[in-house]
């Protein structure tokens, strides 16, 4: 787990290598092909860069040494500071999802059974669009994966228990 100050300094850090691009995450997410909020995450060591990902990234925000990628391709450890509730946008963020929550649970219980929504395979961003009104709109985007719940039987438990004695047997030999 990286320390909350090391984080901090290491956010710092990459922040000011966007800042020096003078780049938008949007840019930088259509320069590398991700989404503006995962740029984001990125920059907030709060997901992984990937390999295949670096040298895009890299070539978007020039400022990124070596150190700072290699720290980026560490797993993260994803958090939030309590107090970021407080924050106003944070803040409404989560009031809309609990405001809305229970619907948007119905909804998908409708259209795809007894399931949630992955925050796993999930891909999340943030558009700005002008609304019938003629004023700026934000449009927040979660595309996640549908995961069902699995009915839980005996016989599928059963027949998963043998398979671990069976690993387990095997591994003795």
């Amino acid at each position: 787990m990286e320390e909350s100050s090391a984080r901090a300094a290491v956010v710092r850090r990459l922040m000011a290598a966007k800042a020096e691009s003078g780049k938008t995450f949007s840019e930088v997410a259509a320069e590398t092909g991700l989404t503006n909020v995962y740029v984001a995450q990125l920059l907030r060591r709060q997901a992984q860069l990937k390999a295949d990902t670096a040298p895009a990234l890299r070539a978007s925000l020039p400022a990124l040494t070596d150190d700072l990628v290699a720290l980026m391709m560490q797993p993260p450890f994803r958090s939030y500071h309590p107090e970021i509730v407080h924050e106003p946008a944070i803040y409404r963020l989560n009031e809309a999802v609990m405001h809305f929550g229970e619907s948007i649970k119905e909804i998908i219980n409708e259209e795809f059974g007894d399931g949630i929504m992955s925050a796993i395979d999930f891909y999340c961003s943030v558009d700005k669009v002008q609304g019938a009104d003629g004023k700026e709109r934000v449009v927040v985007t979660f595309d996640g994966k549908y995961l069902p719940y699995t009915e839980q039987t005996y016989r599928l438990a059963a027949d998963n228990a043998q398979m671990i004695v069976g690993l387990h047997l095997m591994m003795l030999e």
